[in-house]
């Protein structure tokens, strides 16, 4: 495992994009992040909510290496992040497993980047198979999994090559609401067990609340943290036993507050694409390992 996890800290960062904005083809600057400043603490589980097109993704973007700042600076324990390295690991919505790989040969994927030898990819493989409840699918293929069961996949070959950060863009939208839990609780789990950073962006205020350490409020047009959120509920829990209670309304409602505060209004522009979707994961994986 990573000797300790790690600190984050994004300091004055803005991220422009050149679009085209009218039928002339004239191309202006959409801002998509503005003054943005925010440390996450080692070992902490923090949640970003906001409007769509506020750029919660750019920013996951932005701390993975997937692409840089316009200006201000990211770093992960007083590095600098310049590009993607190994001590991130990525989930995002849309599983991105390797459909021609069995279970396992997924969640061994980063470890043979790594060059870990293969008697040892096995141990490594069947360790996290076994911490997301996975442990009889090893010869599975994603076409025989459900979406929660891939989700889970998809969860332990993030861990499974020991980054520091574990980066997470919406990571159970996609699935019914029963799994959804299920998935929550599993990750509580988890993060109990291993004590990663975990940065974790979503549209749910309930499932940010009741994830989190701190919740991160953005505001949108542009992009901005318009308030850190402390949640203050003991742990470990359970995300049905903490839903109920009076504490969990109260940090929900302030964040609802927040969030109903801002103006109503529509982006500028159609929301810029990810840039993490313009890259295949075995090419952000690969390119981490050599640069």
């Amino acid at each position: 495992m990573a000797d300790s996890p790690a600190r984050i800290e994004i300091r004055n960062v803005n991220r422009d994009y050149q679009i085209k904005r009218n039928a002339s083809g004239e191309e202006q600057i959409f801002s998509a992040l503005q003054n943005v400043s925010l440390t996450v603490n080692k070992g902490e589980f923090l949640t970003i909510v906001g409007p769509s097109g506020c750029g919660k993704s750019t920013l996951l973007d932005l701390i993975a290496g997937l692409a840089l700042p316009t200006s201000g600076e990211l770093f992960i324990d007083g590095k600098k992040i310049t590009k993607p390295a190994l001590d991130r690991g990525i989930v995002m919505q849309g599983y991105a497993l390797f459909p021609w790989r069995t279970v396992r040969h997924n969640v061994e994927f980063g470890l043979e980047v790594k060059g870990v030898p293969k008697k040892d990819r096995q141990e490594i493989s069947d360790r996290f198979l076994k911490l997301v409840n996975l442990s009889g699918f090893a010869d599975r293929y994603p076409y025989e999994l459900s979406g929660g069961m891939k989700q889970r996949v998809a969860i332990a070959r993030a861990l499974a090559y020991d980054p520091e950060v574990l980066l997470m863009d919406e990571p159970f939208a996609a699935v019914d609401a029963q799994t959804r839990e299920t998935l929550q609780d599993e990750l509580l789990r988890i993060w109990e067990e291993t004590r990663k950073t975990i940065i974790f962006v979503t549209h749910s205020i309930d499932e940010a609340v009741a994830l989190a350490d701190r919740v991160a409020v953005m505001s949108a047009n542009p992009g901005s943290v318009k308030e850190v959120v402390k949640v203050g509920l003991p742990r470990p829990r359970r995300v049905g036993d903490v839903l109920s209670t009076t504490d969990f309304r109260l940090v929900r409602y302030r964040i609802w507050e927040l969030l109903q505060s801002q103006e109503e209004q529509l982006p500028p522009v159609e929301e810029t694409p990810r840039a993490a979707q313009d890259i295949h994961l075995e090419e952000q994986i690969s390119a981490s390992a050599v640069l």
